[in-house]
């Protein structure tokens, strides 16, 4: 199969849809009442909600919720809710509360043609620096688990807007589904591409990839796609593939369902795909001297960075030369909290990091957006960026479990 291609994908049938969606499970870790009011909204009903583990309870009887995802996909796999669609794409569009509509296509990336780690010149990358720690509790969900529900976001750099954005003329026909999304999350509509408007999509792909190995100067190391949100969940799936292998030498990894993850494809040069900063906050530490440490690790001028603790504001001047402030003030923070108390956090969202560093105990920092168009050059160059450098819209924008596949 090519590096992005088609999947076979389980979708449910006749059931409600808005109860069935929910949001990627690493948003709100810090805010556990927005997965209370999921869980009132799901109430009984078929939800993705039982088949993926929210960050926010991660520490949580971790054992059992494990063992009872992996119970609800064999009852669901059992009870014939899924309809199969074989060999197929995709396409959807994602209607923002702006109003604006992000294109992607769902489809499968082949493991073979992914690599997470800084020095990486495979075709499809990571686009933030991987903690390692953070994969091996997503392994245990993962590693005997009958499906797969992603929330990868994969993002190529068509600028010429040829690849994705033809199949809108899919939009002539019934979608399979087509529902507004739960707590906030807008509209999202799917039509399946399958026969000669699949075949048309491929060729166009493979010819955006020809001119992003020409534009590179070469295959060997030619970034074609850039994994936009996600990260350490395609990092998970590629090690339990890895895994397999090494427990099954005998197969043939060809034949191997883990070597393949299913993703969203959407184009870094849409309109409606906006790049947000990720902000920071440290809880249950001292603000004050928190910041006094701060200080003596940055610099008296530079970028400024506004921070906010209680009843109480100012900023941070950041000596960047260059650096993206996110890497200069990730940085100092790592250092310090590798002796001084304190949990950090990452936000989404202006007003949730006002509200969060409205604590006593805590400190929140606001952090500059990044432009989108520099991603892909500054990978290039560079390698990955700093952990939760940027996000891809809103929270509530995040991509919203669907789709499934079998994985085993």
């Amino acid at each position: 199969m090519r590096t992005f291609g088609r999947a076979n994908i389980l979708f449910p049938e006749n059931i409600e849809m808005e109860k069935w969606a929910v949001i990627a499970c690493d948003q709100f870790t810090s805010q556990p009442e927005y997965w209370n009011r999921v869980k009132e909204t799901v109430g009984k009903s078929p939800s993705t909600l039982s088949l993926i583990y929210p960050e926010v309870w991660l520490g949580d009887h971790r054992e059992q919720r494990i063992r009872d995802i992996q119970s609800s996909m064999r009852v669901i796999l059992e009870s014939g809710l899924f309809t199969s669609y074989s060999n197929v794409y995709m396409y959807v569009e994602r209607t923002l509360k702006d109003g604006s509509v992000r294109q992607g296509v769902v489809g499968c990336i082949d493991l073979e043609a992914y690599d997470y780690h800084p020095s990486s010149k495979a075709p499809v990358r990571a686009t933030e620096k991987t903690v390692t720690e953070r994969i091996p509790p997503r392994m245990e969900i993962r590693r005997d688990a009958l499906l797969e529900l992603s929330h990868v976001l994969l993002l190529c750099s068509d600028e010429k807007q040829q690849v994705i954005e033809s199949l809108a003329k899919l939009k002539k026909d019934q979608p399979l589904y087509d529902f507004d999304l739960m707590q906030g999350g807008g509209h999202i509509s799917g039509w399946l591409c399958m026969g000669s408007a699949a075949e048309q999509f491929e060729e166009r792909l493979a010819a955006y990839e020809e001119r992003m190995i020409q534009k590179q100067g070469g295959e060997d190391s030619a970034l074609l796609y850039a994994v936009g949100d996600g990260n350490h969940s395609l990092a998970t799936a590629n090690e339990c593939y890895e895994e397999e292998k090494r427990r099954h030498p005998e197969q043939d990894p060809k034949t191997m369902l883990s070597r393949y993850a299913m993703v969203e494809l959407e184009n870094v040069y849409s309109d409606a795909l906006q790049f947000e900063p990720i902000h920071r906050i440290v809880k249950a530490t001292n603000p004050k001297a928190l910041l006094e440490q701060l200080e003596t690790l940055c610099a008296d001028n530079g970028t400024e960075v506004r921070w906010i603790s209680g009843n109480e504001e100012g900023t941070l001047k950041l000596d960047c030369r260059g650096k993206l402030p996110v890497a200069v003030l990730q940085d100092a923070l790592d250092r310090i909290l590798k002796e001084y108390p304190g949990d950090l956090d990452y936000i989404h969202g202006e007003e949730s990091l006002i509200e969060l560093a409205g604590a006593v105990d805590a400190v929140g920092f606001l952090l500059p957006g990044m432009n989108k168009g520099e991603l892909f050059p500054g990978i290039i160059r560079g390698g990955v960026l700093p952990r939760k450098t940027f996000s891809m819209g809103h929270a509530e924008e995040k991509r919203y479990y669907l789709e499934a596949r079998k994985i085993r």
